[in-house]
Order: C-alpha cells, then structure tokens, then sequence
C-alpha cells in the first residue's frame, strides 16, 4: 500500500472512532481478547465484534477482583446465572432474631412454613452468604460469634469467636471478611473464613458503623454511620479511611447499594425519610428522593430498572425507578406492619423482607405489588437471608451478589 494509502485508511479510522463516540478511539479502556487465538487472527477469519468500551466506574479494577459483565454491576445475578452447586441448596428464608431468644428461623419458600428453629447466638443480627456462597453465616453481636449453617441443609455447623460482630461483608477479591463492629465504633477487617482480626479502622467522625458497599472497581467501599449520621469511604487495598461525608442534621443512614451503572451509591436515610444518591467520584449528595417514614433496606431489582426500598415505619416498599429518579409504585402491608430487611428470590418474583417489630415474614409479588405471604416466626426478625441466589460471588449483607 502507498503511502497516501495508508494516510487515508488512517484517517478514515479515526473519523469512524470520533463519529461513534465523539473522542479518539484510545480516549477508553476496552475489554479485549486473551488467550492463544487472540494474536492469530487471518483475513479469512470472519471480523470479530467491536471490543466493548469500559465505562470509568469498572476501571482499574482491585487485583484478584472477577471482572464485571457489559459495565451492569449486577450483570450476574440474573435468574440464569445461578451456580450449579448452589441452586442444589435448599430453597429457605434464614430469619435471625434480634432480641429475645437466641434463634434464627428457617422457612421453606415454597412451602412457606417453617421447617426448624436453629440455635443461634444471642442478638442474632443477620444471615450472610460467604464469598464463595459455599456456607451461610450468623453474625450474633450479643454472643460475640458467628454461626456457621450448611446452605444445603439449612443445619448448624460450628461457631467461630469473634468481637461483636454486627454485620459481614467480604472484599471483592475474596481476601478478607469485614465485620461491622458497631458497638465499638470499629471497621475489621479479618480473615474470610475464621475471621481472625488482622487490622481494625476506626473514625471519630463515625458512631455506628453497619452497613456498607463497594465500588464497581471494588477499589473503595462506603460504610453508613447510623449515629453520627455520616459516612466513610474507606480504601479496600489501603484499609484506609480516605474521605468521610456528614450527611446533615437528622440524619440516620441505614443500608447502602450501589447503582448498577456503578456511578452512584443509594443510601436509606432512615431519620429523614429520604432516598439520598450520592456521586461515585465525589463523595456528595447529587440527588435526594422523599419516602413514607423510616426507610433501612435496599434492593436492586433482577432486571436493574429498579430498588425496593423498605419503609419500615410506613408498613410499605417504595418502588424506586433509576430511570425516572422517583418512587413509581408503592406496595403495603395491609392492616400494618415494619417491614426490613430480606431480599428477593432468585427468579426475582418475590420480595421477602422481615417485620422487625411485629414477628412476621412478608413476600411480595414484585409484578403486582400484591402481598402474597405473611408467616408468623415471633420475636424482632431482622436481617432475613433468601437462598440460593444468582451470582458469582458475595459482598455480604443479607446476599449482596455480583
């Protein structure tokens, strides 16, 4: 090929790359082949899809961290994405009790009866996959221990000590386990599988630390301060604070979830009856949604148009459309109730959350907004597990999947 040959084609690519996306072609990262065909590709080799631009969010991803699927952090817990081994498990809600006596309940989802009461720690706070979804645990921050349950019998296996363990999260690398030790002000970050303490943070500026999330590179999470009404960005390499943002007066922030597009995080301000966004890149509030009263759980629809938010002091879920940035719909509990945590069934068709204050179980139809269970289990019900779930692997909580 001439010279004016190859200055044409080269100039004819770049128009392509500045018409299709209004920058260069090198202005993004790309998701390219690997492996042995990727460098022996022949002109009788059919052309290959485009490689898929990687949006800033899911850039420089944490070492060891699974890549994320077409920049949708939930890509993989779609219905068809459940691992063999798992979907074997037992289809059971696991129903901790809070305060009273020392038991998390199980119940058969299809059934919707209770299929046995297993003998967990005092202050049984929540249920929570272990990163690999190969054991269930209890975190039971009144016994100062985390029961360990078998997924595919839904028994009680062993119990490990650990300092009062509030809730459970897991680096998304696997490599360590970070419980939430409310009760002193501390972030742990401890081994994934025995959950030996290997280094704590802590803040003055944050009273109550219990809930968290990751970012869609996995490099930083964020983690609630109920009392303070604040938050903490913490480096999950580092294990670092490196930002904090008080929320305002009143505020009392609750559960936090990542947007699937990975550039906002969705914080229940219980308080203050408001579904707060807050910016990926800049830790600030860029958006604030009113809601019924006293807003806790948050869950990503399966198909990631929507969060069900539950408003615990309201008896209702609100319906929140990431599109639009407003409630759409709202679904009650009739004659009353408190609805908090759960999470949804893994084809995505029932949202089952726990009455805290009235010792129920609720599922709701998600198509309809039709309640369609309510099981009577006693006690303060609180952080309530569905299994099994679609997905690769668990941040923690109450089955926060990627």
């Amino acid at each position: 090929m001439s010279r004016v040959g190859r200055a044409r084609v080269g100039a004819c690519a770049i128009a392509v790359c500045v018409g299709a996306f209004g920058a260069s072609c090198t202005s993004s990262p790309v998701e390219r082949p690997s492996g042995p065909a990727a460098g022996r590709a022949s002109s009788a080799t059919p052309a290959s899809p485009a490689p898929r631009l990687v949006a800033a969010p899911f850039r420089h991803r944490l070492p060891g961290m699974p890549p994320s699927r077409g920049n949708n952090v939930y890509a993989a817990t779609r219905p068809s994405h459940m691992k063999p081994r798992v979907a074997r498990a037992a289809a059971y809600l696991y129903v901790p009790n809070s305060y009273g006596a020392p038991i998390t309940t199980v119940i058969d989802q299809r059934t919707r009866k209770v299929v046995r009461v297993l003998h967990t720690g005092v202050l049984s706070q929540h249920v929570t996959p272990s990163y690999d979804l190969s054991r269930l645990y209890v975190e039971a921050s009144g016994s100062n221990q985390i029961d360990v349950l078998d997924p595919r019998s839904g028994q009680l296996l062993r119990r490990y000590p650990v300092d009062r363990p509030y809730n459970l999260y897991f680096t998304p690398d696997g490599r360590h386990a970070v419980v939430m030790d409310e009760e002193h002000q501390r972030i742990v970050f401890a081994d994934p599988h025995r959950f030996r303490a290997q280094r704590a943070v802590s803040d003055r500026t944050c009273d109550g630390p219990n809930h968290a999330d990751f970012s869609a590179n996995g490099r930083y999470f964020l983690v609630t301060c109920e009392f303070s009404g604040s938050l903490l960005k913490i480096s999950t390499l580092g294990q670092r604070i490196v930002g904090h943002l008080n929320l305002g007066p009143g505020s009392k922030p609750q559960d936090v979830r990542l947007a699937p597009d990975g550039r906002s995080f969705y914080v229940a301000d219980m308080d203050r009856n408001r579904l707060l966004q807050i910016g990926w890149r800049k830790l600030r509030i860029i958006g604030s949604t009113p809601l019924p009263a006293m807003p806790h759980g948050i869950y990503p629809s399966r198909d990631g148009r929507f969060l069900y938010v539950s408003d615990r002091g309201a008896g209702k879920v609100s319906v929140f459309s990431l599109a639009r940035h407003r409630v759409v719909k709202t679904w009650s509990v009739p004659g009353g109730g408190s609805p908090d945590m759960g999470g949804l069934s893994a084809d995505g068709r029932t949202l089952w959350l726990s009455g805290r204050y009235d010792g129920y179980v609720y599922g709701w139809n998600t198509r309809t907004g039709r309640l369609v269970a309510k099981i009577w289990v006693g006690g303060n019900p609180h952080g309530l597990l569905v299994w099994p779930q679609p997905g690769r692997y668990s941040l923690g909580h109450t089955g926060n999947l990627r």
